[in-house]
């Protein structure tokens, strides 16, 4: 079965799409949990150990608090408490930790540092997996044990005021709630005025015992313009007015005799140095705890905050409240909220803590009785049974208290390392379906290297042995044979397994299309082996079709170079550095070739004239003649032109790991004192963006682009970051949404006039130049999009990318004659690089969730996802859309098989790094770095696979078959002749 590449490609990479996420389901392990389906009761408490009796009662210490307010401020960095600039920042707060009875502390929370993920872990005590990433966007209910659902059991009253991802995930859990919508990153000011609106009437009244409050607006100020924005003083001064407002009515209304209060203040994450999170550097996980009761002791002096777990908050909230601990938690009592407590309590609640972890630890962890906590838990259980008999037997000497701090180390010490060794699993990975999919992957991978002499042939189409396949015994065999490996796994896994729970309907479908894959893929080799090509009655490749010139090794090697770099955590981290260093030795080869072209071509010319007497036939444009000049320096130029433009890019954003905390060019451009100069940047940006798209549009979307880039500097004038002449420095800023729709409608506007022309090209008329206008109009829309999307620093990155390409195709590609495959690698480089120069990194952190919201008066999920997924890669996204556009606008000069070319050269650019990461990350999952560095490079590139297998899609709908074609052809040869016929006979019968 013959099939053109590019169809051929696009099938290939969707179907790596479904395999892909088939590793993906498998390889996000499932979180920690307890064999036990109930949640934890009072009446299953163990019972306090006392050595030669039978147990004593099961009884639970009093409470240590009456009320609790919690209040969280979203992406709270501990230095902004603990820091410095702590008492400029939060004062009151900064004078409880250093004077009055608090507890402080630096709290670690896990990655991935974003927000539902640590609320999770702030009600479990569990350690989420790394893919509720993605759960973060649409949160549903939590239904495993947690400390809201216990308290609702206990019969506590909860009231909550701030974050909805409360609300949907603790559902008819409060008794009073006000959710408001986290994910409008453009509001700071309305989004917590929503929560503190509610506090002077909640503090009064007596019907709560638990209050809980989520603040985002510092969250969303990180996102629009980072920490050091000078938003952040009157924001955090704002959330220390709130919490000196709570700590005085919650003073003013402590009764004696009764059971103290317990305010907490936290931070769900931190934030980076670019204003957002997700990532694992310090100033995103550290964030600061502050516990303040009358119950602790009055601190003399600031005292360095110890560092815990986040997740030891859930167990110490338990535990205060007289409630059990979350049955999958990891976290550990925080000992210092114990210390006016008697020691028979102390010993109690931290025995109860143990006993929680050694449960857990004993369904998690196959031979737990190696594990050196269990054995320590164990130990210091019967010393602590051993001292209970001393107690009750009334003995009150020293030595009762000196065994009873014994006990307590021991317990402590016991407690620490199961925790840990609960926190180092994080989960059971599904094995099953990780080699399923990798399986899958790959075998579509070969199929794809063994179809590239087909699919880059001039005629570029590949011959598929389906039916052969699917008609051989071997292929009957394969599916009995992995149909009975898949029962046999399925029996006998521990484990639940993914694929083990799918309808044997759709089980039956990838045992058969794996079957038949591989069937195909003995077919493909046997047929290119010596003996193969005899047997099918072809002949065997020459090497002299394949050889390579020195651009083609160059391509080839860095290719494979970066797909081995990324077996380094470091590479991964400064990934941004390869592509780099691949695209300056791009430049210099390319620089190479011209200089061949225009100088030795030359003087090789020059030397065969004087030897060859010029004949009288000689045409003279066939001599150099003096328009060659110009266009041969401009040649020569574009290679160093280009070095300097990524140069000057490199400086604009700081990206990566190990600089990325230095300062750049963008953050000195995003401070006020530079406002003028970032203003006077972006006009001229805007200005070169105009001139560059609009060459090849209608007048009609000319003048739509100019009033569309017009409305985008009144937008980013609006939002505040650059200004208009007239205006005044003090103005109040909005946020931008009328300006955002205006350029909205040109975009559109474009859009459908691009469209219309390329359904008119495809469907009634068969013209290549209409096709190429409606392309390029499609591609100044998206220019006109991305240019709205980008913040006003980074619009220098728009403006080098359209320079770069304009370049590159008028004086390299065009007159180099470079073939539609090495186009298409040098336009996957760039685009890769480009990724990088816009500030992208494989860190989740610089991912600019801000954008998704422009426009937008509230959050909508589509097109705020589809927003941030195309500002995030559109880099890599315009230079695709470019390569289609110059593809088809170069047909007439080059084969009809450009296109096929360069899908199938896209596809296997894509898949290779593809499936050699999943292999990697299988390899190294129990690496260090699992999480923090190979997990979020894992994400981007499977969201890359998606998008390359989108613009292939693209690729069909623009290639026309060429069958299509010459009917086309003929048809219209046909009518033209008819006419003459037509107007013959109707002369004949007029006579």
């Amino acid at each position: 079965m013959k099939v053109r590449s590019s169809i051929f490609a696009s099938f290939i990479l969707i179907l790596e799409v479904v395999g892909v996420a088939l590793f993906l389901r498998g390889f996000f392990p499932v979180p920690l949990k307890s064999s036990l389906s109930s949640k934890s009761k009072l009446s299953d408490l163990p019972a306090e150990p006392l050595a030669g009796s039978s147990p004593n009662n099961s009884r639970l210490p009093q409470p240590l608090f009456k009320r609790v307010v919690i209040m969280l401020v979203d992406a709270l960095r501990e230095d902004f408490v603990f820091g410095p600039n702590g008492r400029r920042y939060m004062p009151y707060t900064r004078h409880l930790v250093e004077r009055g009875s608090s507890h402080s502390f630096v709290a670690k929370a896990r990655p991935p540092t974003v927000t539902m993920p640590r609320i999770k872990a702030l009600t479990t005590g569990t350690i989420p997996g790394f893919i509720d990433v993605v759960m973060n966007l649409n949160s549903p209910a939590l239904l495993e044990d947690n400390l809201i659902w216990q308290a609702k059991a206990a019969g506590k009253r909860m009231v909550f005021y701030g974050d909805d991802t409360w609300v949907r995930l603790f559902p008819k859990h409060f008794m009073e709630h006000d959710g408001t919508t986290s994910f409008f990153v453009s509001d700071y000011t309305e989004v917590d005025n929503n929560v503190t609106r509610h506090l002077d009437s909640t503090l009064k009244r007596d019907d709560w015992d638990i209050l809980i409050l989520h603040y985002l607006g510092l969250d969303h100020i990180g996102h629009i313009s980072g920490p050091h924005s000078s938003l952040i003083q009157p924001k955090l001064l704002e959330m220390d007015d709130v919490l000196k407002k709570i700590h005085g009515a919650l003073v003013s209304k402590e009764a004696e005799g009764s059971l103290p209060y317990l305010l907490v203040l936290c931070g769900d994450h931190g934030m980076s140095e670019t204003g957002s999170h997700g990532g694992s550097s310090e100033p995103e996980v550290n964030t600061p705890l502050v516990l303040i009761s009358p119950a602790f002791k009055r601190k003399v002096g600031m005292e360095k905050p110890e560092v815990v777990e986040q997740v030891d908050l859930t167990p110490t909230l338990a535990l205060g409240l007289g409630l059990p601990i979350s049955q999958n938690s990891v976290g550990r009592l925080i000992p210092g909220v114990l210390e006016e407590t008697s020691l028979r309590d102390q010993l109690r609640f931290l025995h109860l803590n143990g006993q929680q972890l050694s449960c857990l630890l004993k369904d998690s962890t196959p031979g737990f009785e190696k594990e050196a906590g269990f054995e320590q838990f164990r130990v210091a259980e019967k010393a602590h049974g051993s001292w209970m008999k001393l107690f009750f037997e009334g003995n009150t000497s020293e030595v009762l208290t000196n065994m009873g701090r014994k006990v307590l180390k021991q317990y402590m010490e016991a407690l620490a390392s199961m925790s840990s060794a609960l926190s180092k699993q994080l989960g059971k990975y599904d094995m099953y379906s990780m080699v399923a999919g990798t399986v899958f992957v790959f075998q579509l991978l070969l199929v794809l290297l063994l179809a590239m002499p087909e699919a880059l042939s001039g005629e570029a189409a590949v011959d598929l042995p389906v039916l052969s396949a699917l008609l051989s015994l071997p292929f009957y065999l394969l599916c009995l044979l992995l149909a009975s490996v898949h029962v046999l796994v399925c029996t006998s896994a521990e484990s639940s397994c993914y694929f083990c729970s799918l309808s044997w309907g759709l089980v039956f479908a990838a045992v058969a299309f794996s079957s038949a894959m591989f069937c195909i893929l003995i077919s493909m080799v046997t047929r290119r082996l010596p003996l193969g090509s005899l047997i099918h009655g072809k002949s065997p490749l020459r090497s002299s079709e394949w050889s390579l010139s020195e651009l083609d090794v160059l391509l080839l090697a860095g290719t494979v170079g970066h797909t081995l770099s990324l077996a380094a955590s470091s590479f991964v981290e400064e990934e941004h550095q390869i592509w780099y260093f691949l695209l300056n030795t791009l430049c210099l080869a390319v620089f190479q070739d011209v200089c061949r072209k225009y100088f030795r071509e030359q003087s090789a010319s020059r030397d065969e004239e004087e030897l060859v007497l010029p004949s009288k036939d000689c045409h003279p444009s066939a001599r150099p003649g003096p328009e060659v000049f110009p266009e041969r320096w401009l040649a020569l130029a574009t290679p160093p032109f280009t070095l300097v433009c990524c140069r000057l890019l490199r400086s604009l954003n700081q990206t990566g790991v190990q600089w990325a905390h230095l300062p750049d060019v963008g953050h000195w451009l995003n401070s006020f004192e530079h406002r003028t100069l970032l203003s006077l940047l972006a006009a001229f940006c805007l200005l070169l963006i105009y001139f560059l798209v609009q060459r090849r549009c209608s007048w009609v979307s000319k003048v739509a682009l100019a009033l569309g880039l017009l409305g985008v500097y009144s937008y980013r004038a609006a939002v505040g970051n650059v200004g208009f002449p007239w205006q005044r420095s003090g103005r109040a800023t909005s946020k931008g949404t009328v300006e955002a729709r205006f350029v909205y409608v040109f975009i559109l506007g474009i859009l459908f006039t691009g469209t219309k022309d390329l359904l008119r090209s495809q469907i009634i008329t068969a013209d290549a130049k209409l096709k190429s206008k409606g392309l390029w109009e499609i591609y100044s829309g998206l220019v006109l999009l991305v240019s709205l999307l980008f913040r006003a620093h980074n619009l220098p990155v728009l403006c080098c990318c359209l320079l770069i390409q304009t370049l590159m195709a008028q004086f390299i590609w065009k007159r180099l004659h470079y073939d539609a495959a090495q186009t298409t690698i040098m336009h996957y480089w760039f685009g890769q690089a480009f990724f990088y120069f816009q500030g992208n990194s494989n860190n989740i952190a610089t991912v600019d969730i801000s954008v998704g919201f422009v426009g937008l008066e509230s959050y909508v999920e589509a097109p705020a996802v589809f927003l941030t997924a195309l500002s995030t890669y559109a880099g890599p996204l315009l230079w695709a859309c470019h390569l289609v556009c110059y593809l088809s606008s170069e047909r007439g000069r080059r084969s009809p098989a450009a296109f096929g070319h360069g899908c199938y050269c896209l596809a296997l650019l894509r898949s290779v790094p593809a499936a050699a990461y999943i292999v990697l990350v299988t390899a190294l999952r129990y690496h260090l770095f699992i999480w923090s560095v190979f997990s979020p490079k894992l994400l981007y590139e499977s969201m890359h696979l998606l998008l390359t297998a989108g613009v292939c899609l693209f690729f069909i709908t623009m290639e026309q078959s060429p069958g299509s074609s010459q009917v086309h052809c003929v048809t219209v040869s046909r009518l033209r002749n008819l006419v003459p016929m037509l107007s013959h006979a109707l002369c004949n019968t007029d006579t």
